[in-house]
C-alpha cells in the first residue's frame, strides 16, 4: 500500500450541513477557510434551508447538521447536540407580520406561512396561539419567499426568520407579535431555535474532535468579526449593502449564547421542549442530550 493510499485511508469525510445565511456562514468562517488545523479530516459543507436540513436528518445524512430544536425533539436518538452553535432570540426572534395592523385575535382561524412543519418558528407559533386561544392555519411557505406572499395577500400573515426578521418593514408589512419577545415574557428565558446535531455514530474520539472545531471557528469570527463578517455578508439575503444592518443580525444570531449554552441556555432548550409536548405539539416527552 502506498502512502498516498494510507493517508486517504486515515482521512475522515465529515458534511457540515447548515443553512445559506450569514450567520451561519459567520459561524464557519475559520473551518470553511482553512483557518483551523483538520488533519486527518476532510470537511465539506453543504448549505440548504433549514426546513431541508431537517428533513434529511431523519436519514442521518449528514455528521454535522443543523437542525430546529423542533425538529431535534423528533431526532433525539440519532443526533446529540453540540455544546456550541446554538441560535438564541435573547428577547427577540421570529416574528409575524401581516401586510396592515392586526392583533392576534383576528388571526383566528387565518391562513399563515411558516417556514416550515419542524421549524422552531412553527413551534413557538403553535404555543402562542394557544396562550391567546386562537387557532390561525399554518400553510407550509418557503422562508425566502414568506415576505413577498404576505405582501402580495397570498397569506393573511406570515412567520418570518432570519435576515426577514430586520427587513420586513422595507415591504411595508406589520408586526403582530415578536415570539421571542413573548417567549423572554412567558419564561424569563431566551427562546432557543437551532442547535447544531452532531450524529451519534461518530466514534465518540471524533465527536469530542469535532465540537472542539466547531467552538474554535465560533471563537475565530467572534474574535477577528470585520474579517468574518466581510465574507458572511455575501449571504446576507436583502442586506448585502447594509453593513450595519449585516453586522446587527449576526450579532443576533453569534454571540455568548454561540459560544456556549451555559445552565441558562439549556434549561430554555429543555423548557422549550417541555412546553412543547404539554401542548400537545411535540409527540413525546424528550430531554435534551447535549455532548
Amino acid at each position: 500500500m502506498t502512502a498516498a493510499t494510507d493517508t486517504a485511508a486515515d482521512t475522515r469525510t465529515v458534511r457540515i450541513a447548515h443553512s445559506p445565511d450569514s450567520d451561519d456562514a459567520f459561524m464557519f468562517y475559520a473551518l470553511t477557510h482553512g483557518l483551523l488545523e483538520v488533519a486527518g479530516l476532510e470537511i465539506s459543507h453543504v448549505l440548504e434551508d433549514i426546513e431541508t436540513l431537517n428533513q434529511a436528518a431523519f436519514e442521518g445524512t449528514y455528521e454535522i447538521t443543523a437542525l430546529s430544536f423542533h425538529a431535534y425533539a423528533h431526532l433525539h436518538d440519532r443526533y446529540r447536540i453540540m455544546p456550541s452553535g446554538a441560535s438564541f432570540g435573547d428577547g427577540y426572534g421570529p416574528v409575524v407580520v401581516a401586510a396592515g395592523a392586526m392583533s392576534a385575535a383576528e388571526l383566528d382561524g387565518r391562513r399563515v406561512a411558516v417556514p416550515g412543519e419542524l421549524t422552531t418558528a412553527a413551534l413557538t407559533l403553535g404555543l402562542w396561539a394557544q396562550a391567546h386561544g386562537i387557532e390561525p392555519q399554518p400553510a407550509i411557505v418557503p422562508f425566502d419567499r414568506i415576505l413577498d406572499v404576505v405582501a402580495a395577500g397570498e397569506y393573511d400573515a406570515g412567520v418570518v426568520i432570519h435576515e426577514g426578521q430586520l427587513t420586513y418593514g422595507d415591504r411595508g408589512l406589520a408586526l403582530v407579535e415578536d415570539l421571542g419577545v413573548w417567549w423572554r415574557q412567558e419564561t424569563g428565558l431566551p427562546l432557543p431555535l437551532g442547535c447544531n446535531g452532531l450524529r451519534r455514530d461518530l466514534p465518540e474520539a471524533v465527536q469530542q474532535r469535532l465540537c472542539s472545531l466547531l467552538t474554535q471557528s465560533i471563537e475565530y469570527a467572534l474574535d477577528h468579526r470585520d474579517e468574518a463578517l466581510g465574507y458572511a455578508i455575501r449571504y446576507a439575503r436583502g442586506l448585502e449593502d447594509d453593513r450595519e444592518r449585516s453586522d446587527r443580525f449576526v450579532g443576533m444570531y453569534v454571540n455568548e449564547w454561540t459560544r456556549s449554552y451555559g445552565p441558562t441556555g439549556r434549561r430554555a432548550v429543555q423548557e422549550l421542549l417541555d412546553r412543547g409536548h404539554r401542548a400537545g405539539l411535540l409527540p413525546r416527552p424528550v430531554t435534551a442530550g447535549f455532548i
